[in-house]
């Protein structure tokens, strides 16, 4: 009797030739079933090209033609003209011009007004501030080195020197008079930019409010074959340049009149803090002595002593 040995070896070689007969086969009917689609959707589109008429072919060629011009403007998009559009934004562009102009003009004035040069010289902080410091200051002195000065702070402390004498609520209350009238005296063209930055937006809102009636109008005109939504698409368009417009006149208004006041505070606060420090250097002279302003000159002026009068004693009535 015959008998069969079945090595592994043997079985994984023949279970390894099936399988590359297996694969391929598969390839090959895969390909084969490509090819055979391939060739029957060329000739349903040969076929479907055929059946259209020329007419349609046209049609497909403008579309085509469309898309890529749109394409391209796509790609290079059309630059607002800033001119054309100021223009555009009708007569109350005008006014908004003018608002524009003050302004300019105004900050100009305040940046040149509002220096530190102008207000507090670095040469007379410098003094002031060394006066503070001395013990026996004399008030004429000082009136000299200042006599000529023509800022907040110089005319802040001559009228201090002139309360010499005085109490120093006295001399403290006409400081703070002093410096009310100056710092009102800088603030007076601030104002304008503050007006100017509420003013310019309504302007603005004002011309949008005529366009957007004006579009709406003018759109009730057409007749029925004209396109409404383009036509109005433009005019609210051009209603909404003065907004803008008002805008961007009120914002740099806005932002450069709170920087002005800014420093005005802050320069005027410097001011008052360093004047008011004078004072316990003149508390020796109250009840004593008072200067008066004559010409150039502080004058002292002696004070009389204070005299009690006798009372009468009433009449005494006989009887």
């Amino acid at each position: 009797m015959i008998k069969w040995v079945i090595h592994p070896q043997n079985v994984q070689r023949d279970e390894s030739a099936s399988q590359r007969y297996i694969a391929g086969w598969t390839w090959r009917a895969t390909l084969q079933f490509v090819l055979v689609f391939a060739i029957g959707l060329g000739v349903t589109e040969t076929r479907g090209y055929a059946q259209v008429p020329d007419r349609e072919l046209a049609d497909l060629a403008g579309a085509a033609s469309v898309k890529q011009s749109a394409g391209r403007s796509e790609a290079n998009p059309v630059r607002i003209d800033l001119l054309s559009l100021l223009i555009s934004g009708g007569f109350l562009m005008i006014p908004i011009g003018l608002v524009s102009l003050v302004v300019v003009t105004f900050t100009v004035d305040r940046m040149i007004g509002l220096r530190q040069g102008r207000l507090y010289p670095r040469k007379l902080r410098r003094s002031v501030r060394a006066w503070a410091k001395q013990v026996d200051l004399d008030p004429r002195v000082v009136y000299q080195s200042i006599v000529n000065d023509s800022t907040s702070a110089g005319i802040a402390v001559r009228t201090l020197l002139s309360h010499v004498g005085r109490n120093a609520t006295e001399m403290k209350t006409s400081v703070a008079e002093t410096l009310q009238r100056e710092a009102d005296r800088a603030y007076g063209n601030v104002r304008w930019l503050n007006l100017s930055a509420g003013i310019a937006p309504l302007l603005g809102l004002l011309g949008t409010v005529w366009g957007l009636i004006r579009a709406f109008h003018d759109t009730t005109q057409l007749s029925a074959g004209e396109n409404r939504a383009d036509f109005l698409a433009v005019g609210i368009y051009e209603a909404l340049v003065t907004t803008l417009a008002g805008l961007v006149v009120a914002i740099p208004a806005a932002v450069i009149s709170h920087y002005f006041e800014g420093r005005i505070t802050r320069v005027f606060g410097t001011i008052e803090e360093d004047v008011l420090g004078l004072i316990p250097r003149f508390e020796s002279f109250e009840g004593r002595i008072r200067f008066e302003t004559i010409g150039k000159e502080l004058a002292p002026r002696d004070i009389p002593p204070h005299r009690s009068v006798p009372v009468a004693a009433p009449p005494r009535h006989s009887t």
